[in-house]
């Protein structure tokens, strides 16, 4: 009895758990050059926005963009529970998905190799908030790239 009741409880927390993937948005990718624009929630940054809350700076690199891009991979690909989704030309569509609730965070990143920046938009899939998880996340992608 104890043993179902037990089984019962981890197979509820496992659900609740997967479900917290979300469904992937169809609404991604360059439009005119651009992301789409963060929601007014508190869990989107972009480099690309107008909002001072959303706002973050975009990734600076010298050299070839090709180059900038191969080494970004490099820093997402150090990343755990990270799939790259899309790799196309200069575009990358990356999801992230946190350790514990297994929530998963839509990343793009553009390289702009005229303007030697690689601009991203990162945004949480569910909830409202996300107590700042995807600009601390961005922060660390732009060191990891830097001190590459």
């Amino acid at each position: 009895m104890r043993k179902n009741v037990l089984y019962g409880i981890l197979g509820g927390m496992i659900f609740i758990l997967s479900s917290c993937a979300g469904t992937r948005p169809n609404n991604l990718g360059l439009q005119s050059g651009q992301f789409i624009d963060c929601p007014n929630s508190p869990n989107c940054v972009s480099t690309q926005s107008d909002s001072k809350k959303a706002k973050i700076s975009a990734i600076g690199f010298e050299g070839a963009g090709k180059i900038a891009k191969e080494n970004l991979i490099k820093v997402i690909e150090s990343y755990p529970r990270t799939r790259i989704v899309k790799n196309e030309g200069n575009y990358l569509y990356v999801e992230f998905k946190t350790g514990l609730g297994g929530f998963v965070d839509d990343v793009e990143f553009v390289v702009d190799d005229q303007a030697q920046q690689i601009h991203f938009r990162s945004a949480s899939r569910l909830g409202h908030s996300d107590m700042g998880a995807n600009r601390r996340r961005m922060e660390k992608v732009r060191k990891a790239f830097a001190d590459l």
